[in-house]
């Protein structure tokens, strides 16, 4: 039993890891055993990032300056990641964008901006990474998607965002059905909202229409759920490990939600 999230021997390359939870799952994945390199298109975020998680770890981190929407790019950065890694196992895809605007205000080159980085780029990466798991017969793909795949928003401004994870996890499900006659796994999980550095602006926006402080708001808001708080990226770290450990060897082409019990009762 103690070898079913253990990851040690494992290659892990998570895009999108210099982010808030992108870290946070570089980190679970180092200390749960395996070798880890983050990617994205920073490479002063990226830097920093490794610096960060090697003083929380003591392990080292690699990293590749990588835009997952450019193709070339993420075919270069497998066939080197791969090369120096010995063979990436593990891909988790936690990159991403969000614009807020009205559907019918929505500018046409906007809203296939946040489809080409949430849901284009998750293909380019896994056709890339996933040829090499191929040819080792064995891998694991891990996409971040989110509830608004499920459920969409009350109010205006997510069209794009719900529609590109809607898009994503039927992708999601599509390369499962493909991929797993090779020995690949294809999961996601789907996030409630979260309080992390980038919703802070939302956040105050939202509760100064609604006339309270920012703490209130987010009390409010995770009242209605059953567990009765709001997330933060440390509730989706066991979801992330569980879908990459051998724990979910038989698991594929399924989206978790560590959201509280929001599509339980939304």
């Amino acid at each position: 039993m103690s070898d079913l999230f253990n990851l040690q021997g494992r290659n892990a390359v998570i895009f999108g890891g210099a982010g808030g939870l992108g870290k946070l799952i570089a980190k679970a994945y180092a200390e749960a055993g395996a070798n880890v390199a983050i990617a994205s298109r920073s490479e002063e975020k990226l830097r920093a990032a490794c610096e960060e998680l090697h003083a929380q770890t003591g392990k080292a981190f690699r990293y590749y300056v990588c835009d997952a929407t450019d193709e070339a790019a993420v075919e270069a950065a497998a066939k080197k990641a791969n090369e120096e890694m010995g063979g990436v196992t593990i891909l988790v895809n936690s990159q991403g964008v969000n614009k807020k605007v009205p559907a019918l205000e929505f500018p046409v080159d906007e809203f296939n901006r946040v489809m080409n980085a949430n849901v284009t780029s998750v293909l380019i990466t896994s056709k890339h990474f996933g040829a090499y798991m191929k040819e080792q017969g064995y891998g694991k793909i891990v996409n971040v998607t989110s509830v608004r795949g499920k459920i969409a928003t009350r109010g205006p401004g997510n069209a794009a965002y719900c529609a590109s994870k809607g898009a994503e996890d039927m992708l999601t499900k599509v390369l499962a059905a493909e991929l797993g006659p090779y020995g690949i796994t294809v999961n996601g999980f789907g996030p409630n909202i979260m309080k992390t550095p980038m919703m802070n602006k939302v956040f105050e926006m939202r509760a100064k229409e609604a006339g309270v402080t920012v703490e209130e708001y987010l009390q409010q808001q995770g009242a209605s759920l059953p567990l009765r708080r709001m997330s933060g990226p440390e509730d989706c770290v066991g979801t992330a490990l569980f879908l990459a450990a051998p724990a979910s060897d038989f698991l594929t082409g399924n989206i978790l939600y560590p959201d509280g019990g929001l599509t339980a009762v939304g």
